[in-house]
């Protein structure tokens, strides 16, 4: 005799599980706005002087517009072991970019203390980790979805991605290690103002690049969703 499953749990489950994704579009979308957002009043806030009447505030809502969006895809598919590891340590990542995000406003207000500039040091190489571990949470979601051609595009980029901000983390190294050595500056010469220039765009390139594919992939992943889920046009 075959076991029937009751209508309302069938029911119940289905409602969770469009709940779930509900919550998952718009936590996408809480990243794709986040992303920019938060790289942009990070830089103002470091280096400009119209945010100083905000204080900390910019920044922290930057950061936590991203603490959201990973928040809100939390429900989704809480049994699988590779999808909520990685989604833990890109929510680690974010809890520590929040926590030290501050320091921008203070390393700008007193920019000779050499306690905030390492604070902002680590900052910026949690940041590289949170994009590194947030690629690595889009290839998850990826491959839990059922639609073939983005499962490829984002094994792909989130690989292409991870190699690129590799690369950036030692291009910065190396530019660090250039600005902190005036010796070799002066060995360089006339060169080493046309070495800082390039090191400046190569470090952009390395940076824009990989943000632009990772909002890509999180604008198509939602897409997806809400084509293939919701029945959205």
């Amino acid at each position: 005799m075959t076991e029937t499953q009751n209508p309302g749990t069938e029911t119940r489950n289905e409602a969770e599980l469009l709940r779930s994704l509900g919550r998952l579009a718009r936590g996408l979308s809480a990243l794709f706005w986040g992303l920019p957002a938060s790289l942009v009043l990070c830089a103002e806030t470091a280096r400009a002087d119209w945010l100083r009447p905000l204080g900390i505030v910019p920044v922290l809502a930057g950061t936590g517009l991203l603490l959201y969006g990973l928040w809100q895809m939390s429900d989704f598919q809480k049994q699988e072991r590779p999808w909520r590891n990685a989604l833990d340590r890109a929510k680690l990542l974010g809890l520590v970019n929040f926590g030290l995000c501050p320091f921008l406003y203070w390393q700008n207000k007193m920019p000779g203390q050499s306690f905030f500039n390492a604070a902002v040091f680590v900052l910026v190489l949690s940041a590289l980790l949170f994009l590194f571990n947030l690629n690595v949470v889009l290839k998850q979601l990826g491959a839990m979805l059922p639609d073939e051609t983005l499962r490829h595009e984002t094994l792909l980029f989130t690989t292409l991605n991870r190699w690129l901000l590799v690369g950036l983390l030692f291009l910065g190294m190396g530019h660090v290690v250039f600005l902190h050595s005036p010796r070799l500056q002066l060995t360089l010469g006339a060169s080493s103002y046309w070495l800082d220039r390039f090191s400046f765009w190569a470090l952009t390139f390395f940076a824009l690049l990989p943000l632009a594919m990772t909002m890509a992939l999180i604008w198509k992943t939602k897409q997806v969703i809400l084509d293939s889920v919701f029945g959205a046009k």
